[in-house]
């Protein structure tokens, strides 16, 4: 496949991610999130299952791995999903789809804490612009300046729990394939938060099973397109363009969650919405590296023009 339908694949699943942020908040709004979360991820790792079962990848984890995978599902998966789910019940999905969108320049930043990595001064001055943009969104979002909502600070939690996650799947990925990975770290997620479920929403199972013919269109695009697909079009498209320019891609997540926030929410868009969605798409591009990389690229296309225009150097 050309690397112009990767991007076109990656743009999609874009799409998905980020209209995952309304889908998400639309069954939260009708039935109970925790249960409703266990159903959808164990509704995603039927899905992830079933097309692994029909290529034949599917195999027992090894030794260590159960570790990673149990490891990589309490945090990318359980708290991620369930502060999630719980702050969306509190939050609009704009604020929260802006929060999210500082995913990649946290595990950017945990990254360089656990490795013990000096950011540069465009990282350091992009995790600058990043949390005034975060900022901006949680104490603007409204129109006027307000507190900072507990919604808001779920929603945070989710993300930097998840990008703290990222680091342990990260060291799994080395003895096991992606794919199969996210499927059985959404599996043993989705048991854990049933569990949780059974504690925290007693009569949750026939609330959901009440309420889903309100949500059902809103769970299955969820279940299905964000949370399966959108996972295996992106470790797909690692695998064929690499997970640097992988990653650009997902500055188009945090607009795709502001955009479906409007056509399926009718939220409002506030000038605080706007400013903050340019300050942490240019937080990320800076604090990931992205900009830098970039700046590399160009030099090296550079100098074997100057040398080809210059003979002298040769």
């Amino acid at each position: 496949m050309s690397s112009a339908k990767v991007y076109l694949l990656l743009i999609v699943n874009m799409v998905f991610w980020g209209f995952n942020v309304s889908f998400v908040k639309m069954i939260v709004n009708h039935v109970p999130p925790v249960t409703a979360t266990a159903f959808r991820l164990f509704f995603a790792a039927f899905t992830v299952f079933l097309i692994l079962g029909l290529t034949r990848k599917i195999r027992l984890p090894r030794g260590k791995e159960w570790g990673y995978i149990v490891g990589g599902s309490l945090t990318s998966i359980v708290a991620h999903h369930f502060f999630l789910a719980i702050g969306l019940t509190q939050t609009s999905a704009t604020n929260a789809g802006l929060i999210l969108g500082m995913g990649p320049l946290l595990t950017v930043l945990l990254s360089m804490v656990f490795f013990k990595k000096i950011p540069t001064f465009i990282a350091a001055l992009g995790f600058i612009l990043g949390s005034i943009g975060v900022s901006l969104t949680v104490l603007f979002g409204t129109g006027e300046i307000q507190g900072v909502s507990i919604g808001d600070i779920e929603i945070f939690l989710s993300i930097f729990i998840q990008s703290f996650g990222f680091i342990v799947i990260n060291k799994a990925t080395k003895t096991m394939e992606a794919l199969l990975l996210t499927a059985y770290m959404l599996l043993v997620g989705a048991i854990f938060l049933l569990i949780i479920s059974f504690g925290m929403e007693p009569a949750g199972l026939s609330t959901f099973v009440e309420g889903f013919s309100s949500i059902w269109i809103a769970f299955f695009a969820s279940a299905v397109l964000s949370t399966a697909v959108g996972q295996m079009i992106y470790n797909f498209a690692i695998g064929r363009v690499g997970a640097a320019t992988a990653s650009i891609f997902l500055n188009l997540n945090t607009l795709f969650s502001v955009v479906g926030a409007v056509l399926f929410l009718q939220e409002t868009i506030k000038p605080a919405h706007l400013l903050g969605f340019l300050l942490i798409v240019t937080g990320v591009i800076m604090g990931s590296g992205t900009l830098e990389t970039f700046i590399r690229q160009r030099r090296k296309k550079k100098i074997p023009l100057q040398q080809s225009v210059n003979p002298s150097n040769h």
